[in-house]
């Protein structure tokens, strides 16, 4: 019982990220109908750049509390993130807003690529160490053998607060109606006076905003970054989209969250599951069956796709 309880734990950590990451893959096709398979990519910048601040604050010796450190990185980090996506959207996919399916396909798989191929010329091919500025002492749960530690709390508790803001913002306000007019007829939308060049463009910046933020929390968990550490986690992120339901916002966090859990208990038991013969690091195998399970028998996802609640 306290593997189970371990793993839950851990699930919710891993899947509290996937949603994140997941939320900017389902806004983007709620809107052009197309996957940005650039923005893992723009996860691992997020990451990076932080890393690169955290350096910097700490030789200046300004004295910051950890937390202060943190918040101010992630704040620049996810402006940074933003400015990137925006360029990503107004150089590579509006050229081809109205050119075959296969065309921004490509222009993302060559964005992809590119932003390696940068962070790797610009940081190094090897992993860095990240500086740990929460507290990552194990807390005992409930008098149970399972642990969680005070930066998985902040991530899950942080991870959740910025999916109420989120949906709160996509439901409640005219930036919220204008994208919803736009993922359902854009070009009425634009009768209407909404400006669906200027809309998708915003999507594009809350997505990278949201990339930043779960590459700085994928980095504080793990301890450690590099030029390719957005790539899986961005697959599975789309495996979280397609679960929940791509375009469905309450979908990518519902798809994030199971897939985390999923994946966690998954790794948890797969040794007795096998009898020894796989270890915990073949966890990945359980994303993406559930990828193959769920465009097999419900592509639409759980929760489907809402045209009217896209964004």
């Amino acid at each position: 019982m306290d593997i189970l309880l371990q793993q839950v734990i851990n699930g919710l950590v891993l899947g509290s990220i996937y949603a994140l990451i997941a939320l900017g893959y389902t806004m983007v096709y709620g809107i052009l109908g197309i996957i940005n398979f650039a923005h893992g990519e723009v996860l691992m910048v997020g990451a990076m750049v932080s890393l690169t601040l955290i350096t910097l604050l700490t030789q200046l010796s300004l004295g910051l509390p950890p937390w202060v450190t943190l918040t101010i990185v992630l704040l620049v980090a996810m402006a940074i993130c933003a400015c990137l996506s925006y360029l990503i959207e107004r150089f590579a996919y509006r050229p081809l807003r109205n050119a075959p399916r296969l065309a921004p396909l490509i222009s993302a798989i060559g964005v992809s690529v590119l932003l390696q191929t940068l962070a790797m010329v610009i940081w190094s091919r090897n992993p860095l160490t990240f500086p740990q500025l929460l507290p990552s002492s194990p807390i005992q749960v409930f008098g149970t053998g399972a642990t969680i530690t005070g930066k998985e709390i902040v991530i899950i508790v942080t991870s959740l607060l910025v999916m109420a803001l989120l949906l709160m913002i996509v439901q409640k306000t005219r930036l919220g109606r204008a994208m919803r007019a736009t993922a359902e007829q854009p070009n009425i939308a634009a009768l209407m006076g909404v400006n669906p060049n200027r809309v998708i463009s915003v999507t594009f910046m809350l997505g990278g905003a949201l990339a930043a933020l779960a590459g700085v929390m994928m980095a504080t968990n793990y301890g450690n970054v590099h030029f390719s550490m957005g790539f899986i986690p961005g697959l599975k992120a789309f495996t979280a989209a397609v679960l929940g339901g791509i375009g469905n916002i309450q979908g990518a966090m519902v798809g994030g969250l199971l897939l985390g859990l999923i994946e966690a208990i998954g790794a948890g038991y797969i040794s007795d599951w096998t009898g020894g013969v796989l270890g915990s690091n073949y966890q990945d195998i359980f994303a993406f069956m559930v990828l193959i399970l769920v465009l097999v028998f419900r592509p639409r996802g759980l929760l489907g796709e809402k045209v009217s609640d896209r964004a």
